[in-house]
């Protein structure tokens, strides 16, 4: 549906590009270069400068920090048609997230669709004021793929549980202020026995060991529980657990498809976005020549760039009208993690043996390298391409099984 047959919306648009204009920053227009670039939330967060602090104020006054959730949770309520506007206008002047946040990624999707209204009203409007920062207690030593084979167990102590285990790969685990939690709680069935649990990391008994990388970063973490007690609820209409107690598997897997094309890059960033002309600019400025092999390979990433971008407007057109295949998430997280290992290694092919550095401020600290080792691991994370390739054989394409 184009703008010019839609009136409303080509006002919307007008008004959304005058008020980007009047309210982004310049700064926040920039290429992100840190993880200090962005802005998590969370009770122990601090602005890196007055210009990402005002531009989550902004944005959080509009409720732009969640534009399409409902007013009622901190958000703008926004249709499809006009968020995906927004998108385009905020990708068009290189706008930054105003909030990074699992909680709007991941909880909040799965709140939205099995929360109680006291979640809702509770914990949605943390996320949307940036009040709470949250962390995804799922894999397990021996429990990635096979997730559902998982041994953190909470046992039932009528009001709380106590629980004990081991998550393992819990991103930013240390600067999480609550963890939304896969804890066994039937050991007599594997599937109907999980529950989708919600607990502060403050808790007694939870600790946690930062993983070092390739990359020389640690965004990863060992999360250890250790006789937790998590309590049933933590008020009228708000229990401490998502949907129902053992049938937190349901829950489990419909964030799983949130998560999978937050990983692919669906939900923006510039992980697929084409880079041939950028390649270009910064050949210019140091004076290098483009190899014409690389060139054409940059050519052809661009086209598969823009291919997957049409996928996913394609996807989310067939969600609005219901016609959404429940494995598609798993097809942007093949390809848009295949995308993103094919750019970083493409960006360190143009920048020669420079790319290799790993100290200098001349490269950030070494940031190519850094970056392309780091993207080894999103063919693992969020689910490995062998498993979403058997997904897609099995569930899109009807193959049979081996």
């Amino acid at each position: 549906m184009s703008d010019t047959k839609t009136p409303d919306l080509a006002t919307f648009r007008s008004e959304t590009r005058a008020w980007l204009e009047a309210n982004c920053p310049a700064e926040m227009r920039q290429p992100v270069r840190d993880e200090d670039d962005a802005y998590w939330g969370g009770r122990r967060a601090t602005f890196k400068n007055d210009a990402q602090k005002a531009w989550f104020e902004a944005c959080l006054a509009k409720g732009y920090t969640v534009p399409a959730w409902p007013q009622a949770y901190g958000g703008a309520g926004l249709n499809p048609a006009e968020a995906k506007v927004l998108r385009e206008e905020m990708s068009r002047i290189n706008a930054r997230p105003p909030l990074s946040s699992f909680g709007i990624w991941m909880l909040g999707p799965a709140l939205l669709q099995f929360g109680t209204d006291g979640q809702k009203q509770r914990f949605l409007n943390e996320i949307a004021r940036g009040e709470i920062r949250w962390c995804q207690g799922y894999s397990e030593p021996g429990s990635g793929s096979d997730l559902v084979s998982l041994q953190t167990f909470g046992e039932d102590r009528q009001d709380h549980w106590v629980v004990n285990g081991q998550k393992i790969w819990t991103s930013y685990a240390d600067h999480a202020d609550w963890i939304f939690c896969l804890v066994r709680t039937d050991k007599a069935d594997k599937y109907q026995g999980i529950t989708f649990m919600l607990f502060d990391m403050a808790s007694a008994g939870v600790t946690t060991k930062p993983i070092l990388l390739i990359s020389g970063n640690s965004p990863f973490c060992e999360t250890f529980f250790d006789n937790v007690s998590v309590p049933k609820s933590y008020g009228d209409d708000c229990p401490a657990y998502v949907g129902q107690i053992n049938r937190g598997w349901d829950v489990a897997k419909y964030l799983l498809g949130h998560e999978r094309e937050m990983i692919s890059g669906a939900g923006g960033g510039d992980r697929t976005a084409a880079i041939g002309a950028a390649m270009k600019r910064a050949a210019a400025r140091t004076g290098d020549e483009i190899d014409p092999v690389l060139r054409a390979e940059l050519a052809m990433f661009d086209v598969d760039a823009l291919a997957y971008t049409a996928m996913g407007e394609k996807f989310l057109d067939e969600i609005k009208v219901g016609k959404a295949h429940p494995a598609q998430p798993n097809m942007m997280k093949y390809v848009g993690t295949e995308l993103n290992k094919r750019r970083h290694e493409l960006m360190m092919a143009a920048g020669g043996s420079r790319s290799l550095e790993w100290d200098s401020e001349e490269t950030g600290g070494g940031k190519p390298s850094r970056g392309w080792l780091r993207t080894k691991a999103n063919s693992i994370e969020g689910g490995t391409s062998e498993v979403m390739l058997n997904v897609i054989a099995k569930r899109i394409l009807d193959l049979p099984g081996a």
